[in-house]
């Protein structure tokens, strides 16, 4: 299938996509807050910068959105144009992610990961989200992923 916009526009659009503070990440920022859970953002000292730390539960957060970080679900489809350089973005991605959760759990960092299918999707609601997140940090599991 063809682009429906010319590739000047489409450049313009991917490159405004932000990195912080996406609609998924004040989501599940919004959800622990309310729940009680205090916690900083983008915290430099870590690999990764993760999204969400919580230091009291000595847990780390990263809300991954399906497209750039490749997830195996219905919200991912490989591009049609351009597919070398996006196939080496996204597995660059993947790669990245892989290594910076071995460097946290080196660490002592428990890591968790909200991928945007499991909000966004109509697979689990939003209490389901939240209770599995609450479940993990009260617990001693060093990984948690919440997939749609």
């Amino acid at each position: 299938m063809v682009d429906v916009v010319d590739t000047a526009t489409r450049s313009r659009m991917m490159a405004g996509i932000k990195g912080k503070n996406t609609q998924p990440e004040r989501l599940v920022r919004s959800l622990l807050h309310r729940q009680g859970f205090r916690f900083r953002l983008n915290v430099r000292e870590l690999p990764g910068k993760p999204d969400i730390v919580l230091r009291r539960y000595h847990a780390v957060i990263f809300v991954n959105g399906c497209f750039w970080h490749g997830h195996d679900c219905a919200r991912f489809k490989w591009p049609k144009t351009r597919t070398d350089f996006w196939r080496h973005k996204i597995e660059g991605n993947r790669a990245n992610d892989q290594k910076v959760i071995q460097a946290l759990l080196a660490t002592g960092w428990r890591v968790g990961t909200v991928w945007e299918c499991a909000i966004r999707g109509k697979g689990k609601t939003i209490e389901e989200v939240v209770n599995s997140m609450k479940e993990w940090l009260n617990s001693d599991r060093l990984f948690m992923e919440i997939r749609g």
